[in-house]
């Protein structure tokens, strides 16, 4: 729970522009990780040089960090909204459960750099990104999905 609230105290500036923010972790994470960018189909002919601007990745990473924040304030009470991400995630995006790892660390990172995450809070959300995918993975697990 410690870890959560620790996370949640430096949220506001993500939430209060999702889609910069959303963006940045995107385009980081195509740039630092190439290989998720075809994950994406709508993006995977968008240069690297384009990312930035591109009004569908800021959207798509609004979305992202929007689920995120719905799942930090739900403070480990979070099955109602882990089990259909994870369901479309498994099902019909066919996401390996290891990109969750990486935009994990990318989201950790931006948060460093925009929102005054220290080393602590990355700690915390480390922490808190490992139980939330620990469970995407069951879920995972449950539908036969082993990405």
């Amino acid at each position: 729970m410690a870890d959560f609230e620790m996370v949640l105290k430096h949220w506001g500036p993500v939430e209060a522009d999702y889609a910069t923010h959303g963006n940045l972790v995107l385009t980081r994470l195509f740039t630092e990780h190439p290989e998720t960018q075809k994950l994406f189909p709508k993006f995977a002919g968008i240069a690297k040089a384009d990312m930035a601007g591109n009004a569908a990745i800021s959207a798509h990473g609004a979305t992202v960090l929007k689920k995120l924040g719905e799942l930090l304030k739900a403070k480990g009470s979070h099955a109602a909204i882990i089990k259909p991400m994870a369901n479309s995630h498994a099902t019909k995006h066919k996401i390996p459960i290891k990109n969750f790892e990486l935009i994990s660390e990318v989201i950790g990172k931006v948060m460093h750099e925009k929102a005054g995450l220290d080393a602590a809070g990355q700690k915390a959300l480390k922490n808190v990104m490992t139980t939330i995918i620990a469970d995407i993975e069951a879920n995972y697990k449950e539908l036969g999905f082993t990405g």
